[in-house]
């Protein structure tokens, strides 16, 4: 049977308890041209803009 060596403290105890670590919602930017949401930093899936430019040449 497993016995703990040491007595855990409050704040050890509690902070593994805690909601910090776990992860935070993904980040998400409106595309200038077509004002969808998309990843930053990524080309619109929608429109194919980058930062105001055409990038990819998308279907009407």
């Amino acid at each position: 049977m497993a016995v703990p060596k040491n007595r855990v403290s409050k704040a050890r105890r509690d902070k593994r308890r805690s909601q910090v670590w776990k992860l935070s919602a993904p980040a998400f930017s409106r595309c200038t041209n077509c004002g969808e949401l998309k990843a930053p930093h990524k080309v619109c899936d929608l429109c194919g803009f980058y930062k105001g430019k055409e990038v990819i040449a998308m279907e009407a």
